[in-house]
């Protein structure tokens, strides 16, 4: 009878398991969660419900918060920062883990601001939460279409951008402070700016030392790119050769699988006498380097791999030539005030004198 109803037992479950074809056409063959053949039949006959309504009336089923957070986490699976993304999911679930899409109001987002803001979180943490409620939401209503409207979420003013750069000489130390397999990571970096993991990823099938070009196939917005390489550049790789047959950076002939910024680091930068700076710092350095060389931020945004302007648009600051010819317009402006000013001081002087005469 049980397997009639389209609910049945698995041998390797406690679990009543649903397996039917919904009236919209979709086949669906799923655990029920629950040991109790009731509530599998209540969830079947909900599930029938939904897909009723959705095929003859157009009424679209309510669907969880829990539900869209695994949709979600398995459409970015092969993204670099997937772990960052299910940390955040597990921070918002004491918020929206109960609610449906649809009960996700205004209101829902000031809970969790001001939630987040009393835990001692700073604006940039907060707004890390809210960016991803509202891409997961924009995702379901456009691509997924589970819901019809969203709730607009806004960012939190007043969020500090980061804009930890080193000099020559403070780089010039690190180098020296670091072991053998972090210096020459370090130097790769600010020869090049690329990120962390696709130094320690790249292959030597992807280098070509002799055209000077390195193909990173492990980026961080997964999009493959060529990679000029500067003498400096080429210069640590030939230092790498021979050492292992895969990967250019090793530590004792092995690959580099964990993060940069550790215990090693942090040694380093004692030694050097640095204070917060991080791996990724090195890519600022790197940029800003290049704008203080005269590099175009357009330039920049090709040898980074941005995919937009605005990512490069932070660095302007450090090219100030294209206003050199503005700045000169009012040069020694000071000093002709100051001439002008003795001059009529000086005239006002002799003008009283004459006053004092006629008395």
């Amino acid at each position: 009878m049980a397997q009639q109803r389209g609910i049945y037992r698995r041998k390797d479950s406690r679990h009543w398991w649903i397996s039917t074809t919904l009236p919209d056409g979709r086949r669906i063959r799923q655990s029920s969660g629950t040991e109790i053949f009731e509530e599998a039949r209540a969830l079947l006959a909900k599930l029938t419900l939904d897909a009723h309504r959705a095929a003859h009336f157009g009424i679209k089923p309510r669907r969880t918060w829990q539900e869209a957070v695994i949709r979600y986490l398995a459409t970015k699976m092969t993204l670099r920062s997937y772990r960052d993304l299910q940390r955040i999911c597990r921070m918002l679930d004491p918020y929206l883990g109960a609610m449906t899409l649809d009960q996700i109001t205004g209101d829902t987002v000031w809970t969790i601001v001001q939630g987040e803001l009393k835990r001692g979180n700073k604006p940039a943490t907060v707004n890390r939460y809210l960016a991803l409620v509202r891409n997961l939401l924009r995702t379901a209503r456009d691509e997924w279409q589970w819901i019809d409207s969203i709730p607009k979420v806004r960012l939190l003013p007043g969020e500090v951008e980061r804009d930890r750069w080193l000099t020559r000489a403070e780089a010039g130390r690190l180098i020296l402070a670091c072991p053998p397999h972090l210096a020459a990571l370090v130097r790769f970096a600010l020869a090049t700016g690329c990120r962390a993991g696709e130094i320690t990823g790249l292959e030597w099938s992807r280098v070509d030392l002799g055209r000077r070009t390195a193909w990173l196939n492990r980026t961080k917005n997964g999009t493959p790119r060529g990679v000029p390489l500067n003498a400096d550049a080429v210069a640590v790789l030939q230092e790498q050769v021979g050492k292992h047959p895969r990967v250019c950076f090793t530590y004792h002939g092995e690959p580099i699988v964990w993060g940069l910024t550790n215990s090693g680091w942090c040694a380093a930068m004692r030694k050097a006498g640095l204070t917060d700076v991080r791996f990724h710092d090195l890519r600022h350095t790197w940029a800003s380097w290049h704008r203080q060389a005269g590099t175009s931020c357009d330039e920049l945004k090709d040898l980074g791999g941005w995919k937009s302007r605005s990512m490069v648009d932070r660095y302007a600051k450090f090219a100030t030539d294209n206003l050199a010819a503005a700045a000169a317009r009012i040069e020694d402006a000071a000093g002709r005030v100051s001439n002008d000013a003795s001059t009529s001081r000086s005239c006002h002087d002799v003008e009283n004198e004459k006053g004092l005469s006629l008395r």
